[in-house]
């Protein structure tokens, strides 16, 4: 990229893609034209003369082309000398002189007004990357850089090599002359800027800059910047390099940092790394090119981003309009950074936070707010300054477990937002109220739990994680008031269908009544679960409500509890708490004090079938503990019990003795349950073990006789010759790693290392 200085076209920046080279008016951010290669092939290098009439560029086919580039045409083409193509190019100060360094190590000059080539140095070893001219035109000096390290110096009226300036332990990236000529500042990515005394040819000081450095430019003298930490006189100059970082630093001193800019990253794989630095003297402005090729424009001295100009964008995920007036727009592509631009001049400003690809967006209704979610399952809440057009995170939410692949925004005013995943959950997110200043940390959103709905379709209440509930009215989405007192988040709320009345289940074991008309807590229940599986209930009846109705509460934990349908019910599974109120007594048409007692007492049947069964498992009482297991129609109970069976010494012949000891209708259901247990890898071989005992001590007219017998067994065969593939696969692996270990042969020394590599390489291939 070259800096054109001010005139009609003002600042121009002329960049190439690929075969074509683009012609970039920066204040609009436009393309004005673009000059493009006939025969279609890349170009490898460019140089723009000082007078800013010739661009040279020269492509794979070894071709030097001369252009006219502001009337868009090719003047003169001939051929690069060069074996293979060039690398780099350069002007002399009197635009006569352009200097081409090849891929094979040679260096030729070329008089560009006399046309004929002038100098072919050879001496350098590799890929020459750099050449630059001495800015004294009276000198004749050539610099150039390889990659062995070394900075050539070339003496043009002898065509000779006069000293090579060692100091880099990597190839130097960029050279900087002071104004006088006599020093010269070169940096390197070996993290390393050394200053040197071009009359005595030797390195003055050597300056650490703990960064793979691509750029240097030194700052003019008659200039303040004493903002960027610049104090007294001398040589400054700033660097640009692999972390995305600007440092200004001082030749004269010791060569401290005096300002780092951009990043805090200190990944030299960062995509914000920086690969170019060249000033912009007529605008007191820096331009820097980034890893994924975008152009950014500083303001010195406060080295402040103005304009950012994206080169690349891959595919396009989304896109929404953003702005009071839809001035700009927000953009989702491949990547892991948001990109907003300005429509105006097409300046973009590079949203970093996500750690993947951002796969959806959306804004709010008035265009100053929006949402993103990505890959990394997370979603973020960003806001735009509507003076400066500034975009910065305010919040960011990460309780998925999977991508998030979409996002939506309230629409009439910005109360939550809500995310859909992979892991195959959708999430509400309350906003934060207030959100966060700018320069400040992002907050933690947290997500809403659970939602409800007022009978009447005016209310609406959210609990979430935060340890509140929030009433809305659903007519403007305006916040009515908050219920708080929980110490645990709220998992769940809901609305009494005949009382004006709400109740919140927390995950700090209890449950609260509020009174919704002035967020008072009405009554506080505790409740408490067991972690065996046990069921623990809990009935409460609460007359104190000014309706003369009855609310019945029930808990479980691990299981879901049906009660009759007049009633609602409360269950959980693991962290999971749904909450119900019942429906008044006077809508009940079947349901009496004596069936509700019933129902009680059947609950308490099972939690006492559910402390003997684990009472038989401790005495080894297996045939009444799996006849226990059946009758409370659990298979997963079933299944601990034969696992347990198996798991003694004589585990085969017990599990058949425990077996045939069954009643028919108890063999029943457990063949009912093997087909759900050869569903999983994990329980297949006890569901083939009770398979086994089943069909070789009973007959095929005793198992026919068994309800849906066909069915189970059609619904077996698919998933049996599924696991025995599988484990046919794991003995094939197994013998092969068999038969390499007995042709192993164990000697010591190198055939021991040997043969334990070879061990190590048939395990993995085996597993």
């Amino acid at each position: 990229t070259r800096y054109l200085p001010g005139g009609k076209l003002k600042e121009i920046s002329i960049c190439t893609c690929g075969p074509k080279v683009n012609i970039l008016q920066i204040n609009t951010g436009k393309i004005l034209h673009s000059i493009e290669q006939d025969d279609q092939e890349d170009i490898t290098s460019f140089s723009l003369s000082p007078d800013d009439e010739m661009l040279v560029t020269a492509s794979r086919a070894l071709l030097l082309k001369q252009w006219d580039w502001k009337q868009e045409k090719c003047t003169r083409l001939w051929r690069a000398i060069h074996n293979v193509p060039v690398a780099s190019m350069t002007f002399d100060c009197t635009s006569t002189l352009l200097a081409t360094g090849g891929c094979d190590g040679s260096i030729k000059l070329w008089d560009v007004v006399k046309q004929y080539c002038t100098h072919n140095l050879r001496r350098s070893s590799g890929v020459v990357h750099l050449v630059e001219f001495h800015p004294d035109i009276s000198r004749l000096q050539l610099f150039s850089s390889s990659v062995d390290c070394g900075i050539r110096i070339w003496d043009l009226r002898t065509s000779k090599c006069i000293c090579v300036l060692e100091s880099h332990y990597s190839a130097a990236t960029a050279l900087a002359f002071s104004p006088d000529g006599q020093t010269l500042i070169s940096s390197g990515r070996d993290k390393i800027c050394s200053v040197w005394d071009l009359e005595k040819k030797a390195v003055k000081r050597t300056v650490p800059v703990y960064e793979a450095v691509e750029g240097v430019v030194l700052l003019p003298g008659t200039s303040d910047f004493s903002q960027m930490g610049v104090k007294g006189e001398g040589l400054h100059f700033v660097t640009a390099g692999s972390k995305g970082k600007h440092s200004q630093r001082a030749v004269c001193s010791l060569g401290c940092c005096l300002m780092l800019q951009l990043s805090k990253q200190e990944d030299d794989l960062d995509p914000r790394s920086l690969m170019h630095l060249l000033p912009m003297p007529q605008s007191n402005r820096l331009a820097t090119v980034t890893a994924e090729h975008n152009l950014l424009i500083y303001q010195m001295p406060a080295l402040t981003v103005q304009q950012q100009f994206v080169g690349y964008n891959d595919d396009i995920l989304d896109v929404k309009f953003l702005g009071k007036d839809d001035t700009h727009i927000v953009v989702a592509t491949n990547s892991s950074q948001l990109k907003v631009f300005e429509l105006a001049t097409n300046s973009c400003q590079i949203l970093y936070g996500h750690t993947d690809t951002v796969l959806s967006i959306d804004v709010f209704r008035k265009g100053s707010m929006f949402a993103s979610c990505a890959k990394d399952n997370s979603l973020r809440l960003w806001k735009m300054d509507l003076k400066s057009g500034h975009v910065h995170c305010v919040a960011q939410g990460s309780r998925h477990s999977n991508a998030v692949g979409s996002v939506a925004c309230s629409r009439l005013k910005k109360a939550f937002l809500v995310s859909g995943s992979q892991d195959c959950t959708i999430k509400v997110w309350d906003l934060p109220n207030p959100l966060p200043d700018v320069g400040c940390e992002p907050v933690l959103m947290t997500d809403v739990n659970s939602m409800t709905i007022f009978p009447n379709d005016k209310l609406l209440a959210s609990g979430s994680q935060d340890r509140s509930a929030k009433l809305w009215s659903l007519a403007d989405m305006s916040l009515l008031g908050v219920f708080r007192g929980h110490s645990r988040g709220v998992w769940c709320v809901q609305f009494s269908p005949v009382d004006q009345v709400l109740a919140k289940a927390s995950a700090d074991g209890s449950i609260k009544i509020w009174i919704i008309q002035d967020f008072s807590c009405l009554k506080v229940t505790i409740v408490s679960c067991s972690q065996n599986g046990i069921n623990s209930f809990l009935w409460c009846t609460n007359n104190n409500f000014h309706s003369s109705k009855k609310t019945f509460l029930f808990i479980g934990y691990g299981c879901c509890v049906f009660f009759p349908r007049c009633l609602y019910m409360l269950y959980s599974f693991s962290a999971l708490v749904c909450l119900y109120f019942s429906l008044s007594f006077s809508s009940c048409k079947d349901v009496t004090e004596v069936e509700l007692a019933e129902e009680q007492a059947k609950q308490e049947d099972q939690v006492l079938k559910q402390q003997e069964l684990s009472d038989l498992l401790h005495e080894k009482k297996y045939v009444k503990a799996l006849g226990v297991a059946i009758s409370l129609n659990q298979p997963h109970t079933a299944l601990r019990v034969i696992r347990e069976i198996r798991q003694q010494e004589d585990g085969i012949q017990e599990l058949e003795k425990t077996l045939l000891k069954l009643r028919q209708d108890q063999k029943e259901s457990l063949l009912r349950y093997c087909v759900v247990w050869n569903t999983n890898s994990r329980s297949c071989l006890d569901a083939q073990a009770v398979l086994q005992v089943l069909l070789t001590h009973l007959s095929p007219e005793e198992i026919l006789q068994y309800q849906a017998t066909r069915t189970h067994l059609e619904a077996l065969i698919p998933y049996t010759e599924r696991h025995m593939q599988r484990i046919g696969r794991l003995l094939q692996a197994s013998m092969f790693l068999d038969y390499m270990w007995q042709k192993m042969r164990i000697t010591g020394g190198i055939d021991s290392y040997v043969t334990r590599s070879a061990a190590v390489a048939c395990l993995h291939i085996a597993t």
